[in-house]
């Protein structure tokens, strides 16, 4: 069976109609097919756009917080936007955040990391870090909680919290409770079964995509076999330390067996995780075909994860 026959029947119409990113030959073409209408906001989330100190000067943050607040400290989360390193604006997911704030009554910091080939690794991680310090350093202002912080993203967003935890571990800060990492892109050597099975032009993200994104991503060193953890999560030597975790993962996505290894590390380092796999669904299914019946579960699940993560003591008294 191909990709396309495996693929639910849902999902079908919408895969069928998408042309595939080009990443390596018309990248702002690519860039602009992520670029959907804006959403109508919601009357129970305020959204608020600032600048704020990134690793080299300023970036954009969009701020989402309940609209009716006590004066009480809220947990809060650092959102990564996806796009494989070199697409992608917090505008995207407006939607998703309001999602996490009703859910989780929390504070959510979107940002506008700077992307490759422009801007090559370490400079987005770098700017995540520095968000996160930031979100973290302004606690009173936001009227956030700094025991309950949380970090997640999608895809290499995903990819990007991971190695933000591997990072904050290392330097010893700032505390982090929960990483969500969903369907992530942490390896690029592209040597396992998955990443040879994705291989359709018109799929949401292939084989050629990954190699492309990775080389941008990566620049100069993107053949050198001794990449630090951060660059590459999936090549850190000990997952040991790292926050409770929760990712998701497509059958028949192309990160579907590095998602698969890395939460089976992490398992084994004592980290406790949640690990969903989804058959017959393709990478980011849920974000281009929402109305699926299998896309409203999937979303709610890691919406309702991060709600029982930000909020312990609820969810032990009850």
């Amino acid at each position: 069976m191909n990709f396309k026959s495996r693929v639910l029947p849902e999902l079908r119409p919408t895969l069928a109609q998408f042309p595939g990113f080009q990443l390596a030959e018309k990248l702002a073409w690519s860039r602009n097919l992520l670029a959907g209408p804006p959403i109508k906001p919601s009357d129970h989330v305020r959204t608020t756009t600032r600048m704020i100190p990134g690793a080299a000067g300023e970036i954009v943050a969009k701020i989402y917080e309940p609209a009716k607040r006590t004066e009480a400290a809220l947990p809060a989360m650092l959102w990564i936007h996806g796009g494989g390193y070199v697409m992608g604006h917090p505008d995207m997911d407006d939607a998703l955040c309001e999602r996490f704030v009703q859910a989780a009554n929390c504070v959510v910091v979107s940002i506008d990391y700077r992307l490759a080939p422009e801007h090559p690794y370490p400079d987005g991680l770098h700017d995540c870090y520095a968000a996160l310090v930031w979100m973290t350093g302004e606690a009173k202002m936001l009227g956030i909680d700094v025991e309950r912080v949380a970090i997640a993203g999608a895809s290499g967003g995903g990819g990007l919290t991971a190695a933000l935890a591997l990072l904050v571990r290392d330097k010893g800060g700032p505390a982090l409770i929960f990483q969500m990492l969903l369907y992530p892109m942490i390896d690029n050597r592209n040597h396992t079964a998955s990443s040879h099975e994705i291989t359709d032009d018109n799929a949401t993200w292939n084989r050629t995509n990954n190699v492309d994104a990775w080389k941008m991503y990566l620049g100069e060193s993107s053949d050198a076999s001794e990449l630090p953890p951060y660059a590459v999560p999936s090549r850190a030597s000990s997952l040991e330390g790292l926050p409770p975790t929760y990712t998701c993962v497509g059958q028949l996505d192309l990160f579907r067996d590095e998602t698969i290894e890395y939460v089976t590390r992490l398992a084994q380092a004592g980290v406790d995780v949640e690990f969903h796999l989804y058959p017959g669904c393709f990478h980011v299914f849920e974000v281009f075909v929402p109305q699926a019946e299998v896309s409203q579960r999937a979303s709610q699940n890691y919406v309702d994860a991060m709600a029982r993560a930000l909020n312990p003591s609820k969810v032990h008294s009850e």
